[in-house]
């Protein structure tokens, strides 16, 4: 093989192993077309959460549900189109809200860079700055995402369900290329937000064949949620908050596995191997330690990407 063939041959080899991890993102990806990008973003979430207390937990849980589908490229912001049904129309989606946050974020910098910030760049600043505020860590986001032209709802059904075991959330999250200690850190993303019954009532009625309630779930929550979310004749949105400190980002949430006081059976499940168990444990501990593990796992989730553009409207592709 001659020198050019060769370099041609590697070329073409660095570029195959550039596109299929999707496009490389880098920290300064706007340091010279806009550089001002995330002060706008963290302005515009700040102003929407001292209105909303919600609004955090939702862009958190927004960014997760993107990324889980095709990467993070924006395709949970599109709407529905003709006889496509788009993913925030998907069932696990319905709850999904403050997409207003993303869209006046988007406004906010078109006015300022037109046609340069990605909206799935926007959604990952946005979902940082949530945890901030909230009292969370910072890190610093890698940028260069691309927006995706395809929003299925009925790829919604790929998302890490409330009722999963620890093999369903291993066998989910590894084939994103994220570990046993990413899903423990990422899980604590529950210490924030609501939840409606349909997310938990797995564990208070009709457990299974010889338990009405899941034994693993403390006897008086189990109580308190059957209050909140009877068999029959519930409330509209009934639900109840994540954990006792619901606006706060902190590791309250692993002290409450460890009670057996978490909602969810995926919760519950990082108690079923030694691995996750020690990680839960850990971070119930230290909240220094989740904190680090989950800006790490944080920006390894985001890097998962594969969008085609820049939107110049988050909602419909150009």
């Amino acid at each position: 093989m001659s020198f050019s063939s060769r370099f041609l041959f590697s070329s073409l080899l660095v570029l195959s192993l550039i596109y299929s991890h999707g496009n490389a993102l880098s920290s300064n990806y706007y340091e010279n077309s806009c550089p001002l990008v995330e002060d706008i973003v963290t302005q515009v979430v700040t102003e929407a959460s001292k209105k909303d207390k919600t609004v955090p937990a939702a862009l958190l849980r927004m960014h997760f549900h993107d990324c889980f589908i095709r990467g993070c490229d924006a395709s949970v912001l599109l709407n529905s189109k003709g006889k496509n049904t788009a993913e925030k129309d998907g069932p696990p989606n319905v709850s999904l809200h403050a997409f207003y946050v993303i869209d006046n974020a988007k406004k906010a910098v078109e006015a300022v860079c037109p046609e340069t910030v990605s909206c799935a760049d926007i959604l990952a600043f946005a979902a940082r700055d949530a945890v901030v505020i909230s009292g969370g860590p910072f890190w610093d986001v890698p940028k260069g995402r691309k927006d995706g032209r395809t929003s299925k709802a009925s790829e919604t059904r790929q998302l890490p369900a409330p009722t999963f075991n620890i093999s369903q959330l291993q066998q989910s999250f590894s084939q994103r290329g994220l570990s046993l200690e990413d899903l423990v850190a990422l899980s604590g993303g529950h210490t924030l937000g609501f939840s409606h019954c349909s997310s938990f009532s797995n564990r208070i009625h009709n457990f299974d064949a010889t338990n009405d309630v899941d034994p693993t779930l403390h006897p008086s929550l189990a109580s308190t949620l059957k209050g909140i979310c009877p068999l029959k004749n519930r409330a509209k949105n009934a639900g109840t908050a994540m954990d006792t400190s619901s606006t706060t980002f902190d590791n309250s949430y692993y002290k409450l596995i460890l009670q057996n006081k978490s909602l969810f059976s995926s919760d519950q499940a990082l108690l079923s191997i030694p691995k996750t168990k020690t990680l839960v444990s850990d971070f119930a501990s230290s909240k220094e330690a989740f904190f680090k593990a989950f800006a790490n796992s944080m920006i390894k989730m985001s890097s998962i990407n594969g969008g085609q553009e820049v939107r110049k409207d988050c909602k419909v592709v150009n």
